[in-house]
């Protein structure tokens, strides 16, 4: 079955589909607090973004040789049909996953996590811009609900890191600010990575090798002149790592590969669902291991970020004039 754009539909949910979906909601639900617990404030946030790509590009590449798609890469591929396809995204999504990194530390699990949804009404907006795809009332709808969640969290995770002690500047500039910033950043960099699949065709595997090298290659270029290259070279690579740092690092690269497998077999659709239960999983690790109830503001945008998602991803936009035909 093919949508209007010529993109594939979505097949029927089977076990396999199944399984990775529900290991992309214990993965996505679980990396906050993961990540939160596993690496330490003295850990240079490139380091572990870098160690994520290159885990990423070795998990990819051992399943493109498993399903024999590896061989026949040498003939097809080329440098301008990469660096077109996928170099302007991964640039991208090297520079959103410092942020989300630098976020994590700040804000708690819960919070992070409905804050990072946000990324579905700026992936609405850049695939309008960039593939004219067009929204029905009902998915303007859930994007305004979206946005007012996105609110109340602001002004919920302020005032309660404020009433605890800590400065609510920091919490601004580097938990709230920073994870917004990465969800425009998510928003663009998935509409170019459709945009690219629908024209190059290009596989999911091969986009994550490609994106992962071009994005550590943009990195490492940063590391010149910012202060994690510094620190780099004052401290060294891995300053600050223990074994347990690896868990959450090897969890972010899986993690990357499943949402690749999910989308490609189950459809947008059905990864909406996976997002919604990621944020349930969230909520409940956080009260099971740090035994925090979500606050006030968080019971409060919770079902409006659930119902937002649901709704969107419920009512997509039908073309009249197809439909008449």
């Amino acid at each position: 079955m093919a949508t209007p754009n010529g993109a594939k539909g979505p097949s029927r949910m089977g076990p396999k589909v199944l399984f990775y979906s529900v290991l992309l909601t214990l993965q996505y639900g679980a990396q906050p607090l993961i990540s939160k617990r596993c690496i330490g404030k003295e850990v240079i946030v490139t380091s572990s973004v870098l160690t994520c790509e290159i885990v990423k590009v070795i998990c990819a590449l051992v399943l493109m040789a498993r399903d024999g798609s590896l061989k026949g890469l040498a003939k097809e591929w080329t440098l301008m049909g990469s660096l077109t396809a996928s170099g302007l995204p991964a640039a991208i999504y090297a520079l959103q996953n410092s942020l989300l990194q630098i976020s994590y530390r700040t804000l708690d699990s819960l919070t992070f996590s409905i804050l990072n949804q946000t990324k579905i009404f700026f992936t609405a907006f850049f695939t309008f811009i960039i593939l004219r795809q067009k929204q029905s009332v009902q998915q303007i709808g859930a994007l305004c609900l979206l946005i007012m969640a996105a609110v109340l969290l602001s002004v919920g995770e302020g005032s309660n890191k404020s009433s605890s002690g800590v400065n609510p500047e920091q919490v601004l500039f580097y938990g709230i600010i920073p994870v917004l910033v990465a969800s425009v950043l998510s928003g663009l960099a998935s509409s170019l990575c459709q945009w690219a699949s629908q024209v190059k065709k290009h596989s999911s595997y091969l986009m994550t090798v490609e994106m992962s090298i071009v994005g550590s290659l943009c990195l490492l270029i940063s590391t010149l002149k910012s202060p994690d290259g510094e620190a780099i070279k004052r401290h060294g690579f891995f300053h600050g790592w223990t074994a347990l740092t690896m868990v959450p690092v090897i969890s972010n690269a899986l993690g990357g590969i499943l949402v690749g497998l999910v989308t490609s077999h189950a459809g947008g659709v059905r990864k909406g669902f996976v997002i919604v239960s990621a944020l349930l999983v969230t909520a409940l690790l956080q009260f099971a291991f740090e035994g925090k109830p979500p606050s006030s503001y968080c019971l409060v945008a919770l079902p409006l970020v659930i119902s937002s998602i649901s709704l969107y991803q419920k009512y997509p936009y039908l073309d009249k004039k197809k439909k008449k035909v």
